[in-house]
């Protein structure tokens, strides 16, 4: 079994510079995390190019063997040093996990 972890995030700057800087900021913490946490299959960050008034800004999409893995990566340090960092900078937060 495969589960999917997709979370997309509403930034909380409303000027376009910072919001493209905390953006870049989101992708390079998270996708740092790939070779550090073990349990990451494939994880990969983009920010949204169309529809800004809206559609949300940063999404992530990761893959883990179970919901077990999916645990472990929601716990590991470095993921948890990330999700502060990305906590610092949203205003909100959607997300949706599921099988293969």
């Amino acid at each position: 079994m495969t589960i999917r972890h997709i979370v997309t995030w509403k930034l909380a700057a409303t000027d376009p510079q910072t919001r493209a800087e905390h953006a870049a900021g989101i992708a390079e913490r998270l996708t740092a995390l790939v070779g550090v946490v073990e349990e990451i299959r494939s994880l990969s960050v983009a920010t949204n190019e169309a529809y800004p008034d809206r559609n949300w800004d940063v999404v992530l999409v990761s893959e883990f063997d179970d919901l077990d893995a999916l645990d472990g990566y929601q716990k590991h340090p470095a993921h948890q040093e990330a999700a502060a960092y990305v906590g610092s900078v949203v205003a909100d937060r959607a997300s949706i996990d599921y099988t293969l």
